[in-house]
This record gives C-alpha cells, sequence and structure tokens, in this order.
C-alpha cells in the first residue's frame, strides 16, 4: 500500500492535478469512485495572486477527504517556501511541486518542467520547500526537457536527497507536451529502481489493464490517472476491481450517471457560482456525453444555454431519454492490452 508520510493511502490509484478540471468537486467525485489519493489543481506561489477568485477556488477544501494535497508551482525558492507555509495554514497536509507542466505561459517563467533545465535551482527549490514545512512533500516532474536532455534518474535522486516523499514521473519529456511520442516507461522503471522512496506511474494510463500493466512492468508505487477520467471518474472504480479480482464491472447504468452528474453540477455552481459554473461546468458535461448516441447535438444545444436551472434541465432531459434506450451506458468497453503494444 503507498504510503506518503504518516498517511497510507487506500489502494494505488491517483488522480492527477489538472488545471482546470481537477477542482474539489471533481476530486471529490473521483475518491467517491474509488481514487486512493487527489491532487489539487495547480497554484502559483507568488502571493500577489493568491487572493484572485482562481487562486481562492483552487485553495478551497471544504469538506475534503484527508489528506488535502495541494500542488505549487514557481521558481523562487523563497517564494515556493512561502507559498508551501501558506497552503498548509489553510489545511494542505501535503505540498506537491510541480516540475512537470509542459505549458508556454508557466515555462516561459521558468517553472513547471522549465526547472529541468537547472538541476542546481532543483535541489535548492526542494530543499526550501521541505524545510519550510511539517508535512510531506511530493513532486511531479518529466523525464526531461527534450529527447535530448533528459535527467530522470539525476532528478530523482535530488528530490530523494532533499527528504522528498514520493515522486511522480510523467514518462515524457516536455518537448512532447502531453501527447507527442511513446510514454517512456522503461524511464519510469529505471528510476523506481534507482530511489527507495514511493514512485508513481503517470501517462497514457486510459484503462484498469493498462494501470496493472504499468505497475507491473515498472515497479510503480502507484499509477495517476489523468485525461482518462474525464467524464469517465468511474475509471477508479474499475481500475480498483480489476487491480483485486481481474474483472472489470459493467458499465454504471444510465441512471446512476444521470445522478453522479447532477450532484457534480450541484457542487460545481456552488463553488464557482451560477454564472461561471454554467460556463466550466459544459467540459464536464461534454465528457461526459462524449461517445454517446445523441452526444453531439446535445453538446451543440448545450453551449447556448447560459442558465443553471436550464443547464441541469438539459441534462436531465438527455440522460432521461439516454435511459429509455439502455439500462446501462452504451460505451465502448476496455479493450484488454497486448503486453508488448501497450509497454513497449
Amino acid at each position: 500500500m503507498l504510503r506518503i508520510g504518516p498517511y497510507s493511502l487506500k489502494n494505488r490509484l491517483v488522480v492527477a492535478p489538472m488545471a482546470g478540471v481537477t477542482d474539489r468537486p471533481f476530486r471529490s467525485l473521483c475518491r467517491r469512485f474509488g481514487a486512493g489519493h487527489a491532487i489539487s489543481e495547480m497554484v502559483a506561489s507568488k502571493p500577489e495572486l493568491w487572493q484572485t477568485p482562481k487562486s481562492m477556488r483552487r485553495m478551497n477544501h471544504d469538506g475534503e477527504a484527508a489528506p488535502i494535497t495541494v500542488q505549487i508551482a514557481g521558481s523562487d525558492p523563497q517564494v515556493m517556501a512561502d507559498a508551501a507555509r501558506f497552503n498548509v495554514a489553510r489545511g494542505a497536509q501535503i505540498i506537491d511541486i510541480n516540475m512537470g507542466c509542459p505549458k508556454k505561459k508557466v515555462c516561459r517563467v521558468d517553472a513547471g518542467s522549465a526547472l529541468l533545465r537547472d538541476e542546481a535551482l532543483v535541489a535548492r527549490i526542494l530543499a526550501a520547500v521541505v524545510a519550510a514545512v511539517d508535512v510531506p512533500v511530493t513532486l511531479k516532474t518529466r523525464t526531461g526537457w527534450s529527447p535530448d536532455h533528459r535527467n530522470a534518474l539525476r532528478i530523482a535522486q535530488i528530490a530523494e536527497e532533499a527528504g522528498i516523499a514520493a515522486l511522480t514521473l510523467h514518462g515524457r519529456t516536455r518537448a512532447c507536451g502531453f501527447d507527442d511520442g511513446t510514454v517512456e516507461y522503461d524511464s519510469i522503471r529505471a528510476v523506481k529502481a534507482a530511489v527507495s522512496i514511493p514512485v508513481i506511474a503517470n501517462g497514457d494510463i486510459d484503462s484498469p489493464h493498462k494501470a496493472k500493466a504499468v505497475l507491473d512492468y515498472t515497479g510503480a508505487d502507484a499509477v495517476m490517472i489523468g485525461r482518462a477520467a474525464q467524464g469517465r471518474p468511474w475509471i477508479f472504480r474499475d481500475a480498483e476491481c480489476f487491480l483485486a479480482t481481474g474483472e472489470v464491472p459493467p458499465s454504471p447504468a444510465v441512471a446512476e450517471v444521470a445522478e453522479v452528474m447532477h450532484g457534480h453540477l450541484i457542487e460545481h455552481y456552488a463553488l464557482y457560482g451560477a454564472a461561471t459554473g454554467v460556463r466550466s461546468a459544459r467540459k464536464h458535461i461534454g465528457w461526459y456525453s462524449d461517445g454517446l448516441p445523441g452526444g453531439d447535438q446535445f453538446r451543440d444545444r448545450l453551449n447556448r444555454i447560459d442558465d443553471a436551472d436550464a443547464q441541469l434541465a438539459a441534462v436531465r432531459d438527455y440522460f432521461s431519454g439516454l435511459a429509455a434506450e439502455h439500462d446501462r451506458l452504451p460505451l465502448t468497453p476496455y479493450v484488454p492490452l497486448a503486453w508488448d503494444a501497450s509497454i513497449h
């Protein structure tokens, strides 16, 4: 069982921090469906940004289950240390440091995966944050800046020496972004063999079968699931069941999904406010309906709705119609993956 500092997680499945996605309602929903751990959206380290509506929402942990984990991003060791202290004072029980984001606006300010170009600065940031707080500090990173500049092993060793409690490794370089290039599970395997701290494997884990294959091949302590959970939070339930029994549960009932979506939207509106919430909920509703009968037409209609009650009604009507035709979601089932095709 994965342990981070004093916290023993219930399983080996972690929700990835995704900006604009893994807010508190989404994290709570994934945990309800079986995720053993969830990490917040990236929070800026600069104090002048802490009072913005976006940052305040990202630092909202009301009613969230322990351990509450907040990811911070930045490039100045002292500023990062101050941000860690600030978030611990607001309830964070684990601090996660972002050295993996490949987005240009983050790398332009030498944060995220841009830090992988400066190993000395990586060491100073990690040491400063670990020293600043009395909670576990974890790190999310990549295999390097580019295919010609891979240094995941060295970064992992620096992290272990600094007192980092666990390491998440996305098996791509910054240059590969989120989609380009095959995920380097060999690199994750090498890092796991080289350090004694827990290692969480991340990258293209999109089914229960892939989760098991990656765990088996890399020896990682856990896997992190991101985009595959968008609109499909039950992937954690399915993966947990598959890891325990070798069986995948059937698709959820349409009525269950309608109920889940209703609760998700109510919590979403409560966090964002009705006006902002209606707009930001569209992507979640789009993911839930992706691949379903009539989903394209439903999303077109949805994008013209600006009222929360009307949005809820549209979702209810769509899934009521779907339930009249299907007891369970008519989704393409997970396909068991050939070992050599899925990993190498």
